[in-house]
């Protein structure tokens, strides 16, 4: 470790207060320090190189430092820093069109926030307003946000500490590794989850839900690419009872499954669109709902009660255009998708076969996942004591993972070569041959 690596997990033990974490453990076994990044690989102050399978949040979808994406927000910069939100901006009008003509059709306008969970919270919003009614229908397993009503929408652990928000019911999703339905195909899954979802509805009562919010697949809870006519059936009883559909594509918009929004593989249309993340790799803070036109006719004659002071913030708004046109024009939303069908599925599905401690892989484009089990016959989760191991084996083999749980989810930026999927699949190899002998002890 070299004195500037020393340096930065000083300060940062001292200072820095990190989210989902005991501090002790901070303290203890201090952070990786990054000192900088060139497409899909990062490095520490001495120079060791990490290849990024974790997108960092899964939201690197352009790579590191992408040399166009850089220069606009240093022109933009030079030009204009900063502007407030009650002004009209060239820079802010063009990332709205961009984002705009990638949705379906009859969505024009594009609300900006600064992120992922404002965007969910907006969207909650604009649903509750636009119906009159109040409460939010989301799945137990999903990760919405971290503000008020983004992490009560939440399905995971992190929503209990949190319960300060009204109105939000949960239901299962479709999961078939781990069905809630005792389903045994995907036509089962599917039919079944949806009788849940009326029920739940019908049992809350219709004419009082808002809107069904999910993620179009959801990413942090476990990659889980919803069963054939799943999300078409959901838009149907939401139609049948006035409830608007938010598809939530924070992470999973902009190249990340191979398609420009997840939901361009699926016969549905929402009502509103969040995103974030990928639209600009995270090079600068924003997010946004994307609105259809009846919703955006619900404010023509009343204000929207929402805003925030850095909504549509030039640099942010340099970078979303910047992003765009170099996903468009570099083919990366295209390279996601094949390097996915022919190189991560196939690489993955191999791994299965060799490895028992690999349960499922699951995924599409860049976003796949390994479920880890102890036993393969009763699919019980891989002990935390050894994903913690594989954590360590893969960092010290020079991979950065994304962990959660007991999966590893397979997340490179969209721009990973076919070689650098290689080099991560024998780091698998390695790690998973390790994590076998483990569990036939």
């Amino acid at each position: 470790m070299t004195d500037l690596d020393a340096r930065t997990s000083e300060l940062d033990r001292g200072h820095v207060f990190h989210s989902w974490m005991m501090q002790s453990a901070q303290a203890t076994a201090g952070l990786l320090p990054i000192a900088g990044g060139r497409g899909t690989q990062v490095w520490d102050h001495s120079g060791r190189t990490y290849l990024d399978f974790s997108s960092q949040l899964v939201n690197v979808n352009i790579g590191h430092q992408h040399p166009a994406v850089v220069a606009a927000i240093q022109e933009q910069a030079a030009t204009l820093a900063t502007i407030g939100p009650a002004t009209a901006n060239l820079t802010r009008g063009v990332a709205a069109q961009r984002i705009a003509a990638r949705a379906p059709e009859g969505f024009n306008k594009v609300f900006f926030t600064n992120g992922g969970a404002d965007a969910i919270e907006n969207a909650i919003r604009m649903a509750r307003l636009h119906t009159g009614r109040d409460k939010v229908v989301t799945t137990y397993r999903s990760y919405h946000g971290n503000t008020g009503a983004a992490i009560v929408a939440t399905g995971d652990w992190r929503r209990v500490p949190n319960e300060y928000a009204r109105g939000h019911v949960h239901v299962f999703g479709p999961y078939l590794y781990r069905s809630e339905f005792w389903a045994t195909t995907p036509e089962e899954e599917c039919e079944r989850a949806l009788r849940h979802l009326r029920r739940v509805i019908e049992c809350e009562g219709p004419a009082g839900i808002a809107a069904i919010l999910l993620e179009t697949i959801p990413g942090t809870a476990g990659i889980m690419v919803p069963p054939p006519g799943y999300l078409p059936g959901v838009r149907a009883i939401a139609d049948e009872f006035g409830i608007m559909l938010i598809l939530d594509e924070v992470m999973a918009g902009f190249g990340r499954t191979g398609e420009w929004f997840a939901l361009d593989a699926f016969d549905v249309r929402p009502d509103l669109i969040t995103f974030a993340k990928g639209v600009n790799s995270g090079y600068v803070p924003v997010g946004g709902v994307v609105i259809n036109d009846p919703i955006v006719r619900t404010f023509e004659d009343r204000v929207f009660p929402g805003g925030l002071t850095y909504s549509g913030h030039p640099l942010a708004a340099a970078s979303v255009v910047a992003s765009i046109d170099a996903m468009e024009s570099e083919g990366i939303v295209a390279n996601a998708k094949r390097i996915g069908a022919e190189a991560i599925g196939p690489g993955l599905a191999a791994l299965a076969e060799q490895h028992p401690v690999v349960g499922e892989v699951r995924g599409t484009g860049v976003f796949w996942a390994m479920e880890l089990v102890a036993d393969r016959a009763t699919r019980e989760p891989l002990p935390a004591a050894l994903m913690g191991t594989a954590k360590a084996e893969m960092l010290a083999r020079g991979l950065l993972p994304f962990i959660a749980d007991n999966r590893i989810h397979v997340v490179p930026p969209c721009t990973v070569t076919a070689d650098e999927v290689a080099q991560a699949l024998a780091t698998y190899d390695e790690v998973l041959t390790l994590l076998d002998k483990e569990i036939s002890q």
